[in-house]
């Protein structure tokens, strides 16, 4: 079979993308990525052939994103689904996309939810596509509408059999329950952690602390992880900070005992040994930990955090911070007593079984579906 995938700039973007491109090559398909120049350095670094579409316009694009900036922070998000993934980036990706569809003929299309463009090439050129989710559906869901108003240009129809198409996502159905009426759940293969009373004797338990890979980018980022590192001081913990390529672990000061600070890690290497997560609620760290039964300490930022912090609340499986400063992009910032609340519910998670439990139950539910190479086979047209 010949895949070809599609996907914006940012590794939230392509990372829900890669177990099924390693699961292409292990069953010997024939791959093919199209993405933005932003994601050509880490392109690069993988064995699978990959063409570098264009970029929106510099100009407009900075525009663009500084007006969303200051935007409330729902605003914000209905404005970058509409005007950024639904309008910039799809004109600028759709050439490449559409050349790769004419030209390499692939047998199949897999796109993350908000890249479009690769719909409107396949439908032209007659190939089955499916999605890739990135985020919680009914987060998705909700952002259809803008996503719908951006895409009727390329045609009336498009955007409903975008929903009709096949929606695979790693979130299990009891925490995220599904709109779409095709959706296959798959896991990826990860960290077994071993249980509390499974760690060396004497060993304190460790807390995983990570913002994600793009809050690094912002002028506020090293407050933040500051106040991650201070929420730590005095805790009877090991702590493991990532802060990105971007950030000096020098720059943030001295370290509370039992700290340490790293650019990056492999995320499932710290989950295997970890006991909690803190982070900022995003999709691939929420998952992760919660295929790894972990609890976490969500405190939301922007985008779809305050969601999948929600839903994490919801399902048991943790507690939910929100900055008291709160607001749109990157003028987010902790404040007040939010580095005391933050320490407060990292205690609470650690301290309450139930927590842990409700998450071991979620890991376990996620375990029981299908494989990226399980589903491969399913939606491969050639039957």
């Amino acid at each position: 079979m010949r895949v070809l995938f599609s996907s914006t700039r940012g590794s939230g973007h392509f990372g829900p993308l890669i177990p099924f491109i390693d699961a292409c090559t292990a069953r010997g398909d024939d791959v093919l990525v199209v993405a933005p120049p932003g994601l050509e350095t880490l392109l690069a670094s993988r064995p699978q052939p990959y063409r570098i579409g264009a970029n929106p316009p510099d100009d407009e694009l900075r525009r663009m994103m500084d007006r969303l900036r200051r935007l409330p922070p729902d605003e914000g998000v209905s404005s970058m689904t509409r005007e950024v993934f639904g309008r910039l980036y799809p004109d600028a990706l759709l050439p490449a996309l559409d050349e790769a569809c004419r030209e390499w003929r692939p047998d199949l299309v897999l796109h993350e939810t908000y890249e479009p463009a690769s719909v409107v090439a396949a439908e032209r050129h007659g190939v089955p596509h499916a999605r890739v989710a990135i985020c919680a559906a009914r987060f998705a869901r909700a952002g259809d509408p803008m996503l719908d108003a951006a895409l009727d240009r390329y045609g009336p129809g498009l955007a409903d059999r975008i929903r009709s198409s096949p929606y695979l996502t790693r979130l299990p159905a009891s925490l995220d329950p599904s709109p779409y009426p095709v959706t296959h759940r798959y896991h990826v293969p990860g960290p077994h952690t071993a249980p509390p009373e499974g760690r060396h004797h004497g060993e304190e338990p460790l807390v995983y602390l990570t913002l994600g890979s793009e809050v690094g980018a912002l002028p506020t980022a090293p407050d933040l992880f500051r106040a991650l590192l201070d929420a730590m001081d005095g805790l009877p913990v090991r702590a493991l900070l990532t802060v990105g390529r971007g950030i000096d672990p020098a720059s943030l000061g001295p370290l509370p005992p039992g700290v340490r600070v790293e650019r990056w890690v492999p995320q499932d290497d710290v989950l295997g040994s970890a006991c909690a997560v803190v982070c900022h609620g995003g999709s691939g760290t929420v998952y992760g930990a919660l295929a790894a039964g972990l609890p976490l300490v969500c405190v939301p930022l922007f985008a779809d955090q305050p969601f999948n912090a929600g839903l994490v609340v919801e399902a048991g499986a943790g507690l939910a911070v929100t900055p008291a400063n709160g607001s749109a992009g990157t003028t987010v910032t902790f404040g007040g007593d939010d580095v005391s609340r933050i320490r407060s519910a990292v205690e609470q998670v650690l301290k309450d079984p139930a927590y842990r439990t409700r998450a071991e139950q979620l890991a376990d539910e996620t375990r029981s579906t299908a494989t990226c190479a399980q589903l491969l086979g399913l939606l491969d047209p050639r039957g």
